[in-house]
């Protein structure tokens, strides 16, 4: 199962709407037959690649599957029936699929007489490559991550407004494969004509990624035509509002599930004020300025009693930086609605 979460891990960002699964089939002996993937949408799915490199080893096997496989017939046929069909008489799956449109594979399985478990590493897939197209399914909003750098106490810039560089080597390293694995960057105007960032994801040697998410700018500004979020490098598109839900619908309209969010302290305010920050990623510099703009602005606090609660899922060291992912104090469903069933229906 951890080989299919890292098979997983490497297809995000260019599956979306559908979920980056990753799949191994193992022969009766335990040994790896078959392994693979989501494709792109319209592509075949994890089972069905590992399906195609197992052939006739698959029979009498085990698969291990990071989602409950598929039950409904959309643009390709149920996994679950390839399963069945392939001989396979063991499934285990991490985590059952919450879209009711697709769920049903694993019911489809166990009346095929195949042996089928659930939860092998269920939090693992929970917190990693399944994080955000979980989130979209439930909620039917794309996940929002807050990524930002700082200093010890809470500076992004110092006085003069230079930036470069806050955060390690290392920390930025990781924010270019970061972005190499979402579906959209999302910043402000002002973060634009501030900084005129280029958005894109980079490979440590200097070169773009082969994956570039889309360059998302909230806002009713103008831009300089010079602007490099207007280059070739990547799509960029405009969402004229400042109004957190406005800027998720439409985002979710185009089937990007997977957002980080690199805007400066209005943007982060306004997400975090209308409670549509799903996740905080904060890289955290040893150094003080003392003076600068801060991370966050105005999130809608005004007594400490207001205060937004968040509970720590880890705190890990990124060159010299602290890095530290936070996620909201508060129950599920508490922050948005139940989606209906098919509201959304997968590729």
């Amino acid at each position: 199962m951890r080989r299919a979460i890292t098979l997983s891990d490497a297809v995000r960002g260019t599956t979306s709407p559908n979920p980056p699964v990753g799949a191994v089939i193992t022969g009766p002996s335990g040994e790896i037959v078959g392994e693979g993937a989501t494709q792109p949408p319209g592509g075949p799915h994890a089972e069905i690649m590992a399906l195609r490199q197992a052939g006739e080893l698959a029979a009498g096997g085990t698969a291990y599957v990071t989602l409950e496989p598929c039950a409904h017939h959309g643009r390709t046929p149920p996994c679950a029936e390839a399963l069945v069909k392939a001989g396979v008489t063991t499934v285990h799956y991490a985590v059952a699929d919450p879209n009711p449109v697709a769920a049903g594979g694993a019911q489809t399985l166990r009346e095929a007489a195949v042996e089928t478990l659930q939860g092998l590493l269920a939090e693992e897939v929970e917190r990693g490559p399944l994080r955000a197209w979980l989130h979209f399914a439930r909620t039917g909003r794309p996940h929002v991550t807050w990524k930002y750098a700082s200093t010890l106490d809470g500076r992004v810039a110092a006085a003069d407004g230079t930036s470069r560089w806050i955060s390690s080597p290392v920390s930025r390293a990781e924010v270019h494969a970061l972005r190499a694995g979402i579906d959209a960057i999302m910043v402000g105007t002002g973060t634009v004509l501030a900084d005129d960032p280029a958005l894109t994801a980079r490979t440590p040697d200097g070169t773009l990624a082969a994956h570039q998410p889309l360059r998302v700018v909230v806002g009713t500004g103008e831009l300089p035509p010079g602007a490099r979020v207007l280059d070739d490098s990547a799509e960029t598109v405009r969402v004229r509002s400042h109004d957190p839900d406005v800027v998720l619908t439409q985002l979710a309209a185009r089937g990007v599930v997977d957002v980080l969010l690199e805007g400066g302290p209005r943007l982060a305010g306004a997400f975090v004020g209308a409670r549509r920050v799903d996740r905080v990623l904060a890289y955290l510099a040893p150094a003080l300025l003392g003076s600068g703009p801060v991370a966050l602005g105005d999130a809608g606090v005004s007594t400490i009693t207001g205060m937004h609660r968040w509970a720590v899922e880890g705190v890990t060291m990124s060159g010299g930086d602290v890095r530290v992912s936070a996620v909201p104090e508060r129950s599920a469903g508490q922050n948005g609605t139940t989606r209906e069933a098919g509201q959304c229906s997968p590729a």
